[in-house]
């Protein structure tokens, strides 16, 4: 993977990606540390251009002033930038107003840098290239954007978007036509759902034909839907048509959009949440989606990674860890040792729970073996907990929310004792694979603890019957190892305070 280098008395380069959106404007201010992307700041404010864009698509001043106070705001925070390393782009309002120009004009008095006006299309494929840049998913997936203005749908093969598409309409578009003042009732919302499945109607056929092995969506309607759904115990935070009509439900109990509460709702997403969810369920049965998971990589990631050509990698998750591991200062022979043992262990395991995930979860005690270390820059005693605390609170780029945490536990629970309470089945993992990956992970340290003085035994065998391990060496081996052997002896004793077996030949 092409990696940044520079020398000591270079800077990291300092980079901002500005999103003029239709309901908000947002901004990330960023730099490339060691060829990743750390984020420095994010900054949004809720300007609502759309409402001030009327029937003739004319955008007024009120509208104009509440876009260029937050312009001002993000020049201060920009001061000594270049203009290289600024990129601003505007979206569905700015390029439907016939009188944009009146606005660049006046943004030019308070914001020194260039703004692009980006069309639909291109939009899509932003959001396309910022989801596919931050989530783990390979292979062919839909990517669908509801914005203030504006629903952006694209299918794409990892990251090269194949059909990009937009559509005008969006939350705070549909909320000004379909419930002035708020008003809300189920006439409404099914008005506001036909209109947009009529919008949705000339991409049918070719979409579903083109068909998708994954279904992501970004921004606030689908955020705001995935937090609802975690706050009321669907802990996955999934969007399946069912949750979805049951949250449409829940708020066609109210009579005006701004008395709506849901727990998990926020009270500025609370007037342009129904409107979001009419478009959302058009999208549901256009395209025939069975589930959705949320993705906070969007408009602004995509700007972001633009501005480097070498982000463009096979696996965005190498280029966390190897990113992680060059600025952590990781002893990398000594990863590699751990990772070596803990692969040779993992290829001869074959009672894993849930065969599907096997490539996935070798992947995962990979990433662990490189990085269960990171911590030591802490402070050497209790590592195991300082690395599980890093890994926890990092940004990690291509693993989402599951695969952190159980990267997490890994580290955590690699050294010492630990209790079978600590480990938990998830909505996407189950308890017993989580056990076997962790046994294993603790044995390839186990392994490796003396570094370059460890020596591998050259022929390693381990049987599994349920709780039961049996690790048989050749001849010789523990005893020209006594090191190993004593820590084994010490492994033994731990497991079998929580009732599991290591038997050693």
């Amino acid at each position: 993977m092409p990696v940044e280098t520079r020398t000591p008395a270079e800077q990291p380069r300092e980079f901002a990606a500005i999103d003029l959106g239709s309901n908000s404007f947002h901004m990330i201010v960023a730099r490339i540390v060691n060829g990743s992307i750390q984020v420095l700041s994010r900054l949004k404010r809720r300007v609502r251009l759309a409402d001030g864009l009327d029937e003739n698509r004319i955008l007024n001043q009120e509208a104009m002033n509440r876009g260029l106070a937050c312009l001002s705001l993000f020049a201060d925070r920009l001061q000594g930038f270049s203009a290289e390393n600024v990129k601003v782009v505007g979206t569905y309002t700015l390029r439907r107003a016939l009188n944009n120009d009146e606005f660049l004009k006046q943004a030019q008095a308070v914001f020194p840098f260039p703004i692009q006006i980006i069309s639909g299309q291109d939009e899509a494929r932003l959001i396309y290239s910022g989801v596919s840049h931050t989530q783990p998913e390979k292979g062919r997936k839909l990517v669908v954007d509801i914005g203030g203005g504006s629903t952006e749908m694209t299918i794409g093969d990892d990251f090269t978007p194949i059909r990009a598409e937009s559509r005008h309409m969006g939350c705070v578009s549909f909320a000004k036509r379909f419930f002035p003042q708020g008003e809300l009732s189920e006439a409404r919302f099914q008005s506001a759902y036909q209109l947009a499945m009529e919008k949705l109607e000339d991409l049918e056929t070719e979409y579903c034909s083109l068909g998708w092995q994954h279904v992501l969506g970004s921004s606030g309607t689908i955020k705001t839907v995935s937090k609802v759904l975690i706050s009321n115990g669907f802990h996955d935070g999934l969007i399946t048509e069912k949750r979805l009509k049951n949250i449409i439900q829940a708020c066609l109990k109210f009579n005006s959009l701004k008395e709506i509460q849901l727990k998990g709702l926020i009270e500025e997403r609370a007037d342009v949440l129904v409107p979001g969810l009419a478009i959302l369920l058009a999208l549901f049965h256009t395209f025939k989606i069975e589930s959705m998971r949320y993705s906070d990589g969007a408009l602004r990631e995509g700007l972001m990674y633009g501005l480097e050509k070498y982000f463009q990698v096979d696996d965005i998750r190498q280029r966390t860890a190897q990113a992680l591991a060059i600025q952590f200062n990781i002893d990398k022979a000594q990863a590699h040792r751990v990772e070596y043992t803990a692969l040779s262990l993992f290829d001869q395991v074959k009672v894993w729970k849930n065969r599907q995930q096997i490539s996935e979860l070798r992947e995962l005690i990979k990433w662990a073996s490189l990085l269960h270390e990171i911590g030591i820059v802490i402070n050497h005693n209790n590592v195991n907990k300082h690395s599980a605390y890093i890994i926890s609170n990092a940004t990690l780029a291509g693993f989402d929310d599951e695969q952190q945490a159980l990267l997490a536990t890994l580290m955590s629970f690699h050294l010492k004792g630990f209790k079978k309470s600590d480990l938990r089945s998830t909505s996407r993992y189950q308890y017993r694979d989580i056990l076997t990956l962790l046994r294993l992970f603790r044995l390839a340290v186990l392994f490796n603890r003396s570094r370059q003085a460890s020596v591998m035994p050259a022929d390693l065998n381990l049987s599994i019957n349920q709780n039961e391990w049996q690790l048989q060496f050749e001849n010789g081996y523990l005893n020209e190892n006594p090191l190993v052997q004593a820590d084994l002896l010490d492994e033994q004793k731990q497991l079998a305070m929580i009732d599991l077996q290591l038997n050693i030949e």
